[in-house]
């Protein structure tokens, strides 16, 4: 999942992103507004994670500007200002949650995942797809009631697999998800995170779930299974 956190305090920012990317988001940071403004518009995010009390435009212009733009990523607002009137003013301007400053990072990372789960497909904490289940919580992995030792990155890639099933993925779709902008896209990580992923869910198993479409990226299916199933039928 890919996160964009704009904050103006660099300590703060750093170790927010630093927290983060330990559990496998990938962070873009800005400083001010106007450069959030202009990231949120032209990446793809899952959540973003907006500080009020920024230099030039504020939190609160910042993401009346997003709304209005018709950009519907989940928006977390963090301040130190703890006055019911500041948190009602950013709901209003369209946040979809509020945390004040100082925050247990804990909470942070719970709240930025319920966001997540309540803008996408996924309402409970566990996705499940052809006999692999993947528990977001605990964020650990079973297939066919076996558990599957997974690192942080490998487990957003498995996530991301399995919201998208029997759907091409591109490297620029994985990239983008799992990845800040400083990416190399001519690094051959995406492939090495694959093939280790495809090592820990596949080996021992019947049928393969990480398929290569040559040319076109990676798909999460189980379709040996299915054309056994129909031939049998047949």
């Amino acid at each position: 999942m890919r996160v964009l956190l704009i904050e103006d305090e660099k300590h703060v920012a750093d170790a927010i992103a630093k927290n983060l990317k330990a559990e496998a988001f990938a962070v873009d940071i800005a400083r001010d507004g106007e450069n959030g403004e202009e990231l949120a518009k032209i990446n793809d995010y899952d959540v973003i994670v907006l500080d009020l009390m920024l230099p030039g435009q504020d939190g609160w212009e910042t993401c009346s500007h997003l709304r209005r733009d018709g950009l519907l990523i989940p928006i977390l607002m963090l301040t130190a200002l703890d006055d019911v009137t500041d948190k009602v003013r950013g709901l209003d301007s369209g946040a979809d949650d509020y945390l004040t400053k100082p925050f247990h990072f804990s909470e942070l990372l719970a709240r930025i995942r319920s966001l997540i789960r309540r803008h996408s497909t996924v309402r409970s904490t566990e996705i499940e797809q052809f006999g692999l289940k993947l528990d977001l919580k605990t964020h650990k992995a079973y297939r066919e009631g076996q558990e599957i030792s997974l690192s942080a990155k490998e487990f957003a890639l498995l996530e991301l697999f399995m919201l998208h099933p029997n759907h091409i993925l591109t490297r620029q779709a994985i990239s983008e998800h799992l990845w800040d902008m400083n990416f190399d896209p001519r690094s051959n990580v995406i492939e090495s995170f694959v093939r280790f992923l495809r090592k820990k869910i596949d080996h021992g198993f019947k049928h393969p779930l990480i398929h290569t479409e040559r040319g076109a990226g990676y798909i999460f299916s189980d379709a040996n299974a299915n054309s056994e199933k129909n031939d049998h039928d047949s």
